[in-house]
């Protein structure tokens, strides 16, 4: 299998003529397991806390490397693209972030549900959209993965629940869906996701209660990437220990820049819930590198040198690749064939994403029900009358 894997690989490094790097090594070479030491996790209300000391196989190591360079390869196509304007209209990228979304995405089941506010692209992807999908979706093509009528903001797969476009709006829906869950008695959980800039709204606080009081299974998780749009988190909170904020309920600060860190706690905080003790809040610590959304330069707030600290000292990227290395779990001409693969992997989406054709005028409606006979709706006037079909 691994053969088979390392040929597929090999096969993808050569684009364009170019000579394929070939790793002179075998498998049997590279260290298949390795213990690795993670910044301890802040608690709150909790008796225990994360492990420090995790494991990590191999195989899992370039599965989070590939899955991290997709994203951050993804969001580095849909930049150039909204420069050239072949993306329009809100687009916030997920840079920087990549572990939050991969140490989440390895810490539960593909059955369990997650729900996230606007800076979607990522969890689209580790929920199980295609790349192809998620750039046409963007760009508004029909192959889109919401059939190009949601954009950047609204995109959705099975137990993905968007992609919302209201600040703060998609947490009581997320406990909805854990309402859900704890009816069903299916063990399941819903990981409830929200920034630093949401952390004040109030119907987080409401959400926070309800949850507590019908112990629901839900990980409420706060992206803490330091600034709300333009504005820090000291400037805009008089509490920046967003982990606390639940005051009746359990919590957990955690290194965002640190999958193994993040998967450990997301662990720790899906076993609490299944094991029927409640809620439980988590704020990882993480930043991103582009602005707040493309209409935002991102250095009028920051500096440059800040940005640039942050890329050289704790990419979540080079960070796993440092220690992949460092304990011989992959070589450097391996991690290249995977970076290889993914480019090319961007490139092919990027070019279905501008091809593919836009949808017709007689699909807008369609899709407003789930399950019911076609129905008429209004246009813009009482005389222009659309189909929608389920």
């Amino acid at each position: 299998m691994l053969t088979n894997i390392s040929n597929v690989l090999r096969a993808c490094a050569s684009r364009n003529g170019a000579a394929m790097v070939v790793s002179a090594r075998t498998y049997a070479d590279f260290t298949t397991q390795a213990s690795f030491e993670v910044k301890k996790c802040d608690v709150h209300k909790l008796d225990e806390a994360p492990a420090t000391e995790v494991v990590m196989t191999r195989d899992e190591g370039l599965q989070y490397y590939r899955t991290m360079q997709t994203i951050r390869r993804m969001e580095l196509k849909a930049d150039q693209l909204y420069k050239q304007k072949i993306i329009r209209g809100f687009c916030h990228l997920y840079d920087g972030q990549e572990a939050c979304a991969v140490g989440i995405e390895a810490s539960i089941n593909l059955s369990d549900h997650l729900i996230t506010a606007y800076r979607a692209h990522g969890y689209t992807y580790t929920r199980g959209g295609k790349v192809k999908e998620i750039m046409a979706e963007l760009t508004g093509r029909r192959g889109g993965i919401a059939k190009g009528k949601g954009g950047s903001m609204h995109m959705y797969c099975k137990n993905f629940y968007g992609g919302n476009g209201i600040v703060g709006a998609q947490v009581p829906l997320g406990a909805g869906v854990a309402l859900a869950c704890k009816f069903q008695g299916n063990n399941e959980l819903c990981v409830c996701l929200y920034g630093d800039g949401a952390a004040n709204q109030g119907q987080i606080f409401e959400t926070y209660n309800m949850a507590s009081l019908w112990k629901l299974p839900v990980i409420f998780i706060c992206e803490n990437n330091r600034y709300g749009m333009g504005t820090s988190v000291e400037r805009a909170a008089a509490s920046t220990d967003y982990f606390k904020r639940g005051e009746f309920i359990p919590g957990l600060r955690v290194d965002g820049m640190d999958v193994l860190c993040v998967r450990e706690a997301v662990r720790f905080a899906a076993d609490h819930c299944r094991s029927g003790k409640g809620p439980i809040i988590m704020e990882l610590q993480t930043y991103r590198y582009h602005g707040h959304s493309m209409s935002d330069p991102g250095v009028s707030y920051r500096t440059r040198e800040e940005i640039q600290e942050v890329r050289s000292k704790s990419d979540p990227i080079s960070l796993l690749k440092d220690r992949m290395l460092s304990n011989n779990m992959a070589s450097i001409e391996e991690l290249k064939e995977i970076d290889i693969a993914v480019r090319k992997e961007i490139e092919d989406a990027a070019q279905y994403a501008t091809t593919d054709p836009e949808p017709p005028l007689e699909d807008l409606c369609n899709h407003i029900f789930a399950n019911s006979p076609p129905l008429d709706v209004r246009g813009t006037n009482p005389w222009s009358k659309l189909k929608s079909t389920s």
